[in-house]
């Protein structure tokens, strides 16, 4: 029988599939903030850590230093990336206004409250307590934030533009790019020719400075691409992910054996840097992209430890660094104390109080 041309003319079009957001994006962004409670608890025990601006062990930990090397080169491109991925998924249910609300509430506003509120009044505060370390405290942990939400507000217009017209030439050509045999490591371009341009002294060092500013824009531009892309994205970073682990681990072999760590060479660093990134989303795709209440419970507690963990570990610091504990002995009961208190207070005090949410990156309820 053959079929009615108008019948066919009038059959809607097959629908796009759910774009739905991912459990190991999430896990992801929920170690990837975790990583950097850890970066600041590690550099309480290195020789280049300001004691007019951090509290700094007398004895030292300089086996950590590779260990610490290898950490910057991509933890914070990482939540760059991510932060781009989650303003993609955010976009499925949100026009530019509500996006950019969403936005102010859950990132303009702790940073605001974090720098102009929590940190003048405990460093203020603190004295009266009897704080007479030769560190104050520092909220500069929370400048990342106002990267995110500015990248945001400059790129809206052009990320809707792209959502809204996603057979777009640049779509296109990343998934002729991503498809092809270790496609996916072209993705490590744009960071290499940033690093090369801008020549940092570190790669790893990002606040203050116009390579901070160019890779973190980069980055949230890719996450937001690879999203957008990503029925293609995801089985390349699965097929590619232990040829990204190998070339990372060779390029922070080289940078550690060659070049001590030290006189690195940026475009390379660069290059580590992607890798190590797409060999994380890989393994993450394999086995993280699924369902737990452990997901549930972290993911929502992650932004608000983060924010509050600094005050905490610096008021530990206060009483520990002094005592004569071996530095790996203090380092432990850091940790321990640090993400134990940080937990307590977000379970039993931020997380219910409705009012205090928003100042801590919450929604006003748990959806």
């Amino acid at each position: 029988m053959e079929s009615d041309p108008k019948a066919s003319a009038k059959s809607p079009l097959p629908e796009r599939a759910p774009f739905l957001r991912r459990h190991d994006v999430d896990w992801l962004r929920t170690a990837a903030m975790g990583f950097l409670i850890l970066f600041h608890i590690l550099v309480t025990f290195q020789s280049w850590t300001d004691p007019t601006r951090y509290p700094r062990n007398e004895d030292l930990l300089e086996g950590l230093v590779p260990f610490i090397s290898f950490l910057v080169v991509w933890r914070i491109p990482l939540l760059f990336m991510i932060s781009g991925m989650g303003v993609r998924f955010a976009m499925e249910r949100r026009d530019w206004k509500a996006l950019m609300k969403d936005r102010t509430i859950r990132i303009l506003m702790p940073y605001l409250f974090g720098m102009l509120i929590l940190g003048p009044f405990l460093v203020a505060v603190l004295p009266l307590l009897g704080w007479d370390a030769p560190y104050v405290l520092d909220f500069g942990h929370l400048w990342f934030l106002l990267n995110i939400f500015l990248y945001v507000l400059w790129l809206i217009g052009f990320l809707f533009y792209l959502k809204d017209k996603p057979n777009n030439a640049f779509f296109r050509m990343l998934k002729a790019v991503i498809r092809r045999p270790f496609g996916i490591l072209f993705l490590a371009l744009p960071l290499m020719v940033e690093a090369w341009a801008t020549s940092p002294e570190y790669f790893g060092v990002y606040i203050d400075n116009i390579h901070g500013w160019v890779m973190g824009l980069i980055c949230f531009f890719i996450g937001f691409s690879v999203i957008s892309v990503q029925e293609e994205f995801w089985p390349a970073v699965e097929r590619g992910r232990w040829v990204t682990l190998i070339v990372a681990a060779s390029l922070f072999a080289v940078r550690f054996y060659v070049f001590d760590l030290v006189n690195e060479v940026h475009w390379l660093a660069g290059l580590e840097s992607m890798c190590w990134m797409l060999s994380v989303f890989g393994f993450g795709a394999v086995y993280l992209n699924r369902p737990s209440r452990a997901l549930a419970y972290f993911s929502k507690a992650v932004y608000p430890v983060y924010i509050v963990h600094l005050p905490i570990q610096f008021t530990l610091c206060y009483f520990l660094l002094p005592l004569s504990l071996p530095a790996y002995g203090k380092l432990g009961v850091l940790l321990v104390g640090t993400y134990g208190l940080s937990l307590l207070l977000y379970e039993f005090f931020l997380r219910r109080l409705r009012w205090i949410r928003p100042l801590f990156g919450m929604k006003l309820a748990d959806v």
